[in-house]
């Protein structure tokens, strides 16, 4: 009964030292595993941040691409209608002559 004992007690420290090996392996890479989730967690954060930054700038150069464009249409604008201000005067001046009679 005695060496059954005995038995039993040595099957149980032999079980709470692998426990403590287990748990010792386990705190070891509890470490390099938080390691592992900060940098992917970083990573997640760069690729964010990285493509807020290229459509921030492709919204700003379209934007400036549209200042471009309406400088540009507002520019011809006026010149069409500088064209068609001369162009009315000498219609007004033509009209004029022809009911005169100067033609």
């Amino acid at each position: 009964m005695n060496e059954n004992r005995i038995q039993q007690v040595l099957e149980i420290e032999k079980q709470a030292q692998e426990i403590h090996e287990t748990a010792i392996r386990e705190a070891q890479q509890l470490p390099i595993l938080a390691e592992q989730e900060s940098q992917a967690v970083i990573e997640k954060a760069r690729g964010a941040a990285q493509k807020e930054a290229r459509e921030l700038i492709a919204n700003a150069q379209a934007k400036d691409e549209t200042d471009r464009i309406l400088a540009e249409a507002e520019k011809k604008n006026h010149q069409v209608e500088a064209l068609a201000m001369s162009n009315f005067d000498r219609a007004v001046n033509y009209i004029l002559d022809r009911v005169i009679g100067k033609e």
